[in-house]
């Protein structure tokens, strides 16, 4: 079975960085240990493709009373999905959720004063096409403070779960958009060590998928691992 790639201190951060205060108390103290996967977290499914409804990939409206939509500035978010080969992955499941146009997510524990929109839940999902492309609609998402620091805010920002085909083939990231201040004075970005790796987590504008009057859209490509993945039941990814 292929082996997971190890992190590289070099790229990731490292778990414990007290300018994000809540690694302190969530980061390991004792020496990692290595577990082998179970047949069912490298090969079991994890969705069902007809599971997604028809506009579970329109955070505009998904969520919206009929004739209604979301508040805020509309865009459109795309890309491909790839491996470290430039290979498309197909058929994989991109969950996505944000807060609101004001910087509030639909949460009970949200206490930000921002308010919330009625006609935005703040999620949706899509499945990545032959070619690896996947794209949805949504609004820009707005900046919030956070109980960190004595003024910290968090970048306009995006989160994506990318689900394989086992349980032990997921990807959770954010995407941040290109020319946010916020994301110089972010702790949690700063943890990141190589400023590469930060440009690599932000969208880029792109007036070429622009919607004229009506939507500005921006790229942010997604890569895998490749040759040295998780194992699959009976091929090896993108083969």
């Amino acid at each position: 079975m292929t082996t997971f790639l190890p992190r590289d201190p070099k790229v990731h951060p490292p778990a414990h960085t007290p300018g994000y205060k809540s690694s302190v108390l969530r980061s390991p103290r004792l020496p990692k240990l290595s577990f082998e996967n179970s047949l069912s977290e490298a090969t079991g499914p994890v969705f069902g493709h007809d599971l997604l409804g028809p506009l579970d990939h329109d955070l505009i409206e998904n969520y919206a009373q009929p004739g209604e939509s979301a508040i805020g500035e509309r865009i459109i978010v795309h890309g491909r999905l790839l491996d470290e080969q430039a290979r498309p992955v197909p058929g994989a499941l991109i969950e996505v959720w944000q807060a609101n146009a004001g910087g509030r997510y639909r949460h009970k524990k949200d206490g930000y004063l921002a308010a919330l929109d009625p006609n935005f839940g703040g999620c949706g999902r899509v499945i990545t096409g032959a070619d690896g492309a996947y794209a949805f609609r949504t609004i820009r998402p707005g900046p919030y403070p956070w109980p960190n620091g004595a003024n910290d805010w968090r970048p306009a920002h995006i989160h994506f779960s990318i689900f394989g085909q086992g349980w032990a083939q997921r990807l959770i990231t954010q995407m941040y958009f290109e020319g946010d201040p916020h994301i110089a004075l972010c702790p949690i970005v700063q943890t990141i060590p190589d400023p590469a790796a930060i440009d690599a987590l932000t969208a880029r504008l792109d007036m070429g998928a622009t919607v004229p009057m009506d939507a500005r859209a921006y790229r942010f490509d997604l890569v895998l691992r490749g040759h040295r993945q998780t194992f699959f039941e009976n091929r090896v990814e993108g083969a």
